[in-house]
C-alpha cells in the first residue's frame, strides 16, 4: 500500500496550484520550497513527523528531506523534486521511501533526483535564470544546502505573501476536510463533557479527547490541547493539564484534531459537576452573547475588527452590570480598561496551520497575527475562528464570587455568499444544553 504518499486531496488539486505559482512567477526564475525534517526528541528518538504546511501544499508529499522546485524558463513550466533515494536497508529500520523512480508519477511532477545529488544538481537547474524564489531562515538545513551549493540567496524574491493569500482561499475540497475536522472535534468536545467529573485529572480528559479523534481518523491534534480546570482557565495557552478537576468550577477546554492535514479548533467551558453557580452563569452568558453577535457580524464585506469592537461592548457593558469594572462604558472601551479581563484578538485564520496564514488587514504594515488592525474585508472561502472570553484571576480586584472564572467560547466560521456556515455547532454551548447532556452521561 502506498499510504504514506496518497494525499487525501485529488492530485489535480496540487497540479492546480503549482500552475497558480507558475502564472505569478517571473519568466526565466526559479521558486523552492523545502519540506520539514525530522526533530530530535531524545537520545536517538524523533518527534512524530509532521510535513511543513506550504511543501504539502504544492506537493501532497509526506516525506522529510525533500525540496520542490518550480523553473519557469522561455516560457516552459518544469516541476521538480528532491527526495530521499530508496534504501531497503534504511527502509526496513525506518519506514517505505517513495523514492526517486516512484516520485514523478506518484506526485504527478516532470523530475525527480535524489537529494544527496541536490549540491550537484541545483546548480544546473538555475543555469539562465535571474531570479530564486525562497524563503530564507524558515528551514535552516534548507538555506545550508543552497550554501554549499555556492548559491547567493540573499537576494532573493519572497513567496510567503504569494503563497499566503492562495492558502487563505480554501477550496471546495479543503472545505470538505475542514468540514470532517469541525465535526470530529466537536464529537471530542461532546465526549469530553460526557466524562468530565470531579477529582478527574485534566488529562484524563485530555485522552478522552484523543482518543475520539483516533476513533474518527485523526490521528493527532492539531495543536496542544488546553484541559484547564478552574484559575488555571485564565492562563491562555495551559498546556500542563496535570490538576484535579474540583467541584464548583469550571473547566476550559480548548482542543481540535488535525484531519488530512486540515485543523479543527474548538473551545467550551462547562462546570465540572454539570450544574453552572450564578457567578459562573453571568460570566457565562456574557461572552456567549458576545460571540453571537460576532458570528451576525462576521459576513462578507465585514472585518473582524468590526466585530471585535461589537464584541468589546457587549463585555464591557455585562462586566459594569455586575460590578467587575466601574466608570463611563464609553470611557472604559477608550482606555482599554476590559483589557486585563479580554487580551487576545476575537479570532484567527484555520486551515493547514491552526493559526493559518494570510493578511489581516488592508495596510500591509499591519498584516502581523498579532495586530489589533484586523480590517480587512471577509470574503468567500475564508474560514477562520471567533473566540471570545473572559479570564477574572483570583489576583483581581472584583467581586469575590467572580476571582478565578475563565470562560472561553470558540467556533471555526466558513465565509459564504450567504453570510457564513458554523463548522462546529454540532458540540453545545447554550448553558441548559451543556447542562442537559452533563446530566444524561
Amino acid at each position: 500500500m502506498d499510504l504514506a504518499y496518497m494525499a487525501t486531496l485529488p492530485q489535480q488539486e496540487f497540479i492546480e496550484r503549482r500552475n497558480k505559482v507558475f502564472e505569478q512567477m517571473q519568466d526565466d526564475s526559479v521558486f523552492i520550497v523545502f519540506s520539514e525534517i525530522e526533530k530530535r526528541r531524545s537520545n536517538d528518538c524523533a518527534y512524530p513527523f509532521r510535513q511543513d504546511s506550504y511543501f504539502w501544499y504544492l506537493t501532497g508529499f509526506n516525506e522529510p528531506n525533500s525540496v520542490l522546485i518550480l523553473r519557469k524558463k522561455s516560457g516552459k513550466q518544469e516541476s521538480i523534486i528532491f527526495v530521499r533515494p530508496s534504501d531497503p536497508l534504511r527502509e526496513t529500520w525506518d519506514g517505505r521511501r517513495l523514492g526517486v523512480t516512484n516520485a514523478p508519477t506518484k506526485l504527478s511532477l516532470d523530475h525527480a533526483f535524489s537529494i544527496d545529488d541536490f549540491s550537484a544538481e541545483f546548480p544546473k537547474i538555475l543555469e539562465n535564470t535571474n531570479a530564486i524564489y525562497h524563503l530564507p531562515t524558515l528551514h535552516p538545513w534548507g538555506d545550508e544546502l543552497l550554501t554549499q551549493s555556492a548559491v547567493d540567496f540573499s537576494q532573493a524574491l519572497c513567496w510567503k505573501e504569494m503563497l499566503d493569500e492562495m492558502r487563505l482561499f480554501k477550496s471546495e475540497n479543503e472545505i470538505a476536510l475542514m468540514q470532517q475536522a469541525g465535526q470530529i472535534s466537536a464529537l471530542a468536545h461532546i465526549r469530553a463533557m460526557q466524562k468530565t467529573r470531579p477529582n478527574r485529572l485534566e488529562y484524563e480528559i485530555e485522552h478522552e479527547i484523543l482518543h475520539e479523534f483516533s476513533r474518527f481518523g485523526a490521528r493527532n491534534p492539531s495543536y496542544n490541547s488546553i484541559i484547564a480546570g478552574g484559575e488555571n482557565a485564565c492562563i491562555l495557552h495551559y498546556t500542563e493539564n496535570d490538576m484535579p478537576l474540583k467541584e464548583g468550577e469550571l473547566v476550559l477546554i480548548d482542543a481540535g484534531c488535525e484531519f488530512a492535514m486540515y485543523a479543527g479548533d474548538i473551545t467550551r467551558t462547562f462546570p465540572v459537576n454539570g450544574k453552572f453557580s450564578q457567578a459562573q452563569r453571568d460570566i457565562y452568558e456574557i461572552v456567549l452573547n458576545a460571540q453571537k453577535r460576532a458570528i451576525e457580524l462576521l459576513v462578507p464585506g465585514n472585518s473582524i475588527q468590526q466585530a471585535n469592537e461589537e464584541v468589546v461592548r457587549i463585555k464591557v457593558e455585562g462586566l459594569v452590570k455586575l460590578g467587575i469594572l466601574q466608570g463611563d462604558i464609553e470611557e472604559l472601551i477608550e482606555t482599554e480598561a476590559y483589557r486585563q479581563f479580554y487580551m487576545h484578538g476575537l479570532g484567527h485564520w484555520l486551515g493547514l496551520d491552526v493559526h493559518d496564514v494570510g493578511s489581516y488587514s488592508k495596510d500591509e504594515h499591519n498584516n502581523n497575527r498579532n495586530s489589533k488592525v484586523r480590517d480587512r474585508p471577509l470574503e468567500v472561502g475564508m474560514v477562520l475562528t471567533v473566540e471570545p472570553g473572559l479570564y477574572i484571576s483570583e489576583k483581581a480586584n472584583v467581586p469575590a464570587q467572580y476571582k478565578g472564572i475563565g470562560v472561553r467560547i470558540e467556533d471555526n466560521l466558513l465565509i459564504t455568499e450567504y453570510g457564513n456556515k458554523n463548522l462546529t455547532s454540532a458540540v453545545p454551548k447554550e448553558i441548559d444544553d451543556i447542562e442537559k447532556l452533563m446530566a444524561n452521561k
